[in-house]
């Protein structure tokens, strides 16, 4: 994941940006032991970059950072963040072992608080966010999306209007770029999947597309 836009419990916008190759499933539900979570599948590790709990109306998203701090080996994969954090609330951290895993943030988003934890390899640190539209990226020079962005999507309709302002984009290489494509030593990395969430307790509604700068968007409703 490298772009979230945050305005409330029921006001969600997830940008997947991953290697083009990567394979994963649609959301849906997935998981046996968690009958009422919902979200993407990434069929490489069997978790997700985004869940949503349709009884609590409780998302979790996770986003890639420090890149340069790749995970050791047997460490679990960022993937099971967002599931554990779904179960769990804020406390997920005593159901994972962290030393070794890759940089992340895990965002947490619950009817009464938005919640992140910043990973860097070594060091945890939790952040509790005020009302508002929040823009969380993957660090470093793409925080340039929040600066560019965040005024615009709080002064927008959702999710129609957010929906659109991701299909308006074309594919671009640079850091402040909300829908990505970059080509590096013959691998292309993008964006892969986009996705509104309206989760509240008991029904979460989603629209979402594989390439949302072409207009082919799908919507799926899930109930508890």
């Amino acid at each position: 994941m490298c772009t979230v836009v945050v305005r409330g419990p029921d006001e969600i916008l997830a940008v997947r940006d991953e290697l083009t190759g990567r394979e994963f499933d649609d959301p849906g539900r997935w998981w046996p032991e968690l009958p009422s979570v919902v979200g993407g599948r990434d069929r490489v590790a069997g978790g997700t970059w985004c869940a949503t709990d349709v009884g609590t109306g409780v998302t979790a998203l996770v986003l890639n950072r420090f890149h340069e701090r790749p995970a050791s080996p047997g460490a679990p994969s960022r993937g099971v963040l967002p599931l554990l954090g779904v179960q769990h609330g804020a406390g997920w951290v005593d159901h994972v072992a962290l030393p070794g895993m890759a940089g992340f943030l895990l965002v947490l988003v619950a009817p009464d608080r938005v919640t992140s934890w910043e990973y860097d390899g070594g060091t945890l640190t939790a952040s509790e966010h005020p009302e508002g539209t929040r823009v969380f990226t993957s660090g470093g020079p793409e925080d340039r999306k929040g600066e560019l962005w965040r005024g615009t999507f709080a002064a927008a309709p959702f999710p129609d209007r957010w929906r659109d302002l991701v299909q308006e984009q074309q594919p671009a290489p640079g850091p402040e770029a909300l829908v990505v494509r970059r080509e590096r030593e013959g691998r292309v990395y993008g964006t892969v999947f986009a996705e509104t969430i309206d989760a509240r307790p008991g029904r979460v509604r989603l629209q979402y597309s594989r390439q949302p700068w072409t207009g082919a968007w799908e919507t799926a409703a899930f109930d508890a």
